[in-house]
């Protein structure tokens, strides 16, 4: 039964919440405070519950759910698995899933959108024509396993499409060694795409010859943005995707407008 339970909420982990905003199970009477005004949970405390059933969880944010009461707690768990657990205001019930709204079941979760002029990329890393016609912003870990994945499949579209081109904004994650920032800060001193085939090869990487500024913020434009995990790349009219597809399906969702 314990090793069900714990499938259960590892599985949970990887679905993607639909997320309402500002819909409330019990919408707040006026001249009410904010529950967050008088309700605090911080990481330390909430990992000490989310590594009961999660060992290996990290607590990327913590902020109020779309359920008046409810924390919503984002978790990195490993190997680039992530999602959100829900904490009750009393701290005594976890809840591992979705938080679905009625209005929603039975259709596709709205595609998330960010303002592009939020993201600079003055200072990516960029893989393939610097004058293409399409550019796709990826958020992106030399030690993502599903960053090497998707990495090997962009090698693949700009060799056969010259009007794609992929702009790298590292972003190392938390969860992994520092041996992820230390990468991704040596790449970005060099702005090599020779680096970066190298890191996602396994092949070692120089040391930094630059101070980490970039990384960091990187790591802080990644967290303005809620991007919790890589891979995550936007889209050239600001769509968002998490993960990766496989070409053909990346294609069709690069083309697509």
């Amino acid at each position: 039964m314990k090793k069900v339970f714990t499938i259960t909420i590892m599985l949970a982990l990887l679905c993607t919440a639909f997320l309402a905003s500002g819909v409330h199970a019990f919408a707040p009477k006026k001249g009410d405070k904010p529950c967050l005004d008088c309700h605090k949970l911080d990481k330390k405390d909430a990992e000490v519950i989310v590594k009961k059933i999660v060992p290996t969880g990290t607590v990327t944010d913590i902020k109020a759910s779309p359920i008046k009461g409810v924390w919503q707690i984002d978790v990195e768990a490993g190997e680039g698995k992530h999602g959100s657990l829900y904490l009750d205001f009393s701290k005594k019930f976890l809840v591992a899933g979705q938080i679905v709204p009625v209005d929603q079941l039975g259709k596709q979760p709205p595609a998330r959108k960010v303002d592009l002029s939020k993201i600079p990329t003055e200072n990516a890393i960029v893989v393939g024509s610097k004058t293409a016609a399409k550019k796709v912003i990826v958020f992106s870990d030399p030690d993502c396993p599903y960053c090497r994945e998707l990495h090997k499949i962009i090698k693949q579209i700009v060799a056969k499409r010259p009007d794609i081109a992929f702009e790298i904004i590292l972003n190392p994650l938390p969860m992994h060694k520092e041996d992820a920032f230390k990468k991704a800060q040596a790449i970005q001193c060099s702005k090599s795409t020779e680096m970066l085939d190298d890191a996602f090869s396994g092949k070692t990487v120089p040391e930094p010859t630059c101070p980490p500024d970039q990384i960091e913020k990187n790591r802080e434009l990644a967290a303005k943005l809620e991007f919790n995990g890589t891979p995550t790349l936007v889209r050239d009219d600001g769509t968002v995707l998490s993960g990766y597809l496989p070409e053909e399906k990346l294609l069709e969702w690069i083309d697509k407008k």
